[in-house]
C-alpha cells in the first residue's frame, strides 16, 4: 500500500517540486502549479470511497479512458472528473512503478517547458 510518503519522495526528484496542500490536504505543486494531491475527506464522503486513501494526478483527457481501461485495480474516476483530465488512484492498489509513472506525467502537464527539458536531461 502506497502512502503521501511514497508520493513524496517520488515526486520530489522532480525539478523544482514543492510540498503544499491543496483543499487541506497534502499536495504536490511546480512553480506553484497543481500536480497531484490526496483527497479530502469531503471527497471521500462524497464519492463513498472508504476503503482506501486517494491520489488525484493529471493525464492528458484523450489518455484518460485508456488509463482507467490498462489499470481498472488502481485507478477509478467519479462523475466529478467528467470531461476533466484527471484520474483517481487507490493507494492501496497501485503499483509503484505505475505511481512513479503517473505522477511523472502529471508533473510533465504542470511544469513549464523549461523544467521539462532539465528533467529530460537528468
Amino acid at each position: 500500500m502506497a502512502t503521501f510518503d511514497d508520493v513524496r519522495r517520488l515526486g520530489m526528484a522532480l525539478p523544482e517540486m514543492a510540498e503544499s496542500t491543496s483543499y487541506g490536504t497534502p499536495a504536490l505543486k511546480v512553480r506553484k502549479k497543481l500536480v497531484c494531491r490526496m483527497w479530502s475527506e469531503r471527497e471521500h464522503n462524497r464519492d463513498s470511497v472508504h476503503d482506501t486513501e486517494v491520489l488525484v494526478v493529471f493525464c492528458e483527457l484523450d489518455m484518460k479512458q485508456v488509463l482507467l481501461d490498462n489499470h481498472p485495480d488502481a485507478l477509478f474516476t467519479v462523475p466529478h472528473y467528467d470531461g476533466f483530465g484527471a484520474v483517481l488512484v487507490r493507494m492501496s492498489d497501485v503499483d509503484f512503478d505505475d505511481l512513479a509513472d503517473w505522477i511523472e506525467d502529471s508533473y510533465r502537464l504542470k511544469a513549464p517547458p523549461t523544467l521539462i527539458r532539465q528533467l529530460d536531461a537528468e
